[in-house]
């Protein structure tokens, strides 16, 4: 049997908790997801004007990252490199950067999902909230 470490609630609130300080810190309006290593949504909160549509995108790039067990970035570049059949695959969404999986002890135990700024200012929110685990 494999041991592992597990993600669990209050570990995504303190995750969710330190993403939301840095989306206020730099005045974005977000929705934070974050999902098991099943891509099983554990948290979610859309704060006060965030599109409506990242409340869709946010947990779909939480579960591909999770299921991916990488970031959501590397399947973006996969398509922007020409890979567009890449966009075919099953059961996988969200294939924009700001998906990041939460590693620990070399595990997925999870992953977190921004959506509603720049890919890359919802990748910086969804490190800052891992960074707190």
């Amino acid at each position: 049997m494999i041991q592992k470490p597990a993600l669990t609630l209050a570990d995504a609130e303190r995750i969710g908790a330190a993403a939301i300080v840095e989306a206020r810190k730099n005045n974005w309006a977000v929705a934070i997801a974050i999902c098991d290593e099943g891509g099983h949504l554990l948290w979610f909160q859309r704060l006060d004007g965030a599109p409506l549509t990242s409340a869709y995108i946010a947990p779909h790039k939480a579960r591909t990252a999770a299921m991916g067990r990488r970031e959501t970035k590397v399947y973006e570049e996969i398509i922007n490199n020409g890979r567009t059949a890449f966009l075919s695959a099953p059961e996988i969404e969200g294939m924009l950067e700001g998906g990041v999986p939460i590693l620990v002890e070399g595990h997925c135990v999870g992953a977190v999902g921004v959506s509603a700024v720049k890919s890359s200012e919802d990748a910086q929110i969804a490190k800052a909230g891992i960074a707190a685990l």
